[in-house]
């Protein structure tokens, strides 16, 4: 097996690839894409965008014919974030569903792995079989971390064995820590804007109850805990029920 590790669902936009060469990090365009990237990012509305925009950079500047881009949930568990076609996805879905292979060794160990020649791999059968029945034949897994908070992992794939440089490898880790630093970011806009729908139905929903039983907005807002606790519900799923209904959701 012929596997290296160091300490250290969309499609591809075609119009990158006048815009974004193939990448030689020693070389100086390689800090002007990477500006280009930084400000794409940037500009991403949300997280979704900030993905695609990342995948389709590593088409261009990796040896690569696939990519995809797996996130880091609250529970530790895995969660497809982006793919350039959907044997990339099928790969990742057995990975995650059987917690093995090697996209789940990186993230766990948080250190680039890359398996140069698929059809060597003894480690993963079930990943290397399916791989190989994809057509894909190399892989190179870069965990994606901020401070010391999981991300997720970028995962430049290509249908060649022995594929990917230590330029490569270089690329890969810079795309990963550019795209570590957008998504957290756009997570948390994301977040924020969640919250504050949150707050706003909650609002409402009190509003109706003050109304409705001649209550104050503590009192209100306890009757609204409550039936949240009781039923074990989100208090904004307790907020949006009622809003909807006029009525509050039945004791379970």
């Amino acid at each position: 097996m012929d596997l290296s590790r160091a300490d250290h669902p969309a499609e591809a936009d075609p119009s990158l690839d006048a815009t974004v060469p193939t990448i030689d990090p020693n070389a100086p365009t390689a800090a002007d894409a990477f500006a280009r990237l930084a400000v794409e990012l940037h500009e991403a509305p949300g997280v979704e965008e900030t993905l695609q925009a990342v995948i389709d950079f590593a088409l261009q500047a990796e040896s690569s014919s696939h990519a995809g881009v797996v996130l880091t949930v609250r529970s530790g568990r895995a969660e497809i974030g982006a793919v350039t076609d959907p044997a990339i996805e099928e790969l990742y879905r057995l990975q995650i569903d059987s917690d093995a292979g090697p996209l789940i060794t990186a993230l766990e160990t948080r250190a680039v792995l890359v398996v140069q020649d698929i059809a060597d791999d003894t480690e993963w059968p079930a990943w290397r079989d399916k791989a190989l029945e994809l057509g894909i034949r190399s892989v190179l897994h870069v965990p994606m971390v901020l401070g010391n908070r999981p991300i997720g992992a970028l995962s430049p794939y290509n249908e060649a064995p022995d594929s990917f440089s230590a330029d490569d490898e270089a690329i890969a880790h810079i795309l990963a820590r550019h795209a570590s630093v957008a998504v957290a970011s756009a997570r948390q806009e994301e977040n924020m804007a969640a919250a504050v729908d949150a707050r706003k139905l909650v609002g409402q929903a009190m509003g109706i109850l003050m109304e409705r039983f001649d209550v104050d907005g503590d009192r209100a807002f306890a009757i609204l805990r409550r039936y949240s606790q009781d039923n074990n519900r989100k208090l904004r799923d307790v907020a949006q029920e009622l809003i909807d209904t006029r009525k509050l959701p039945r004791s379970q």
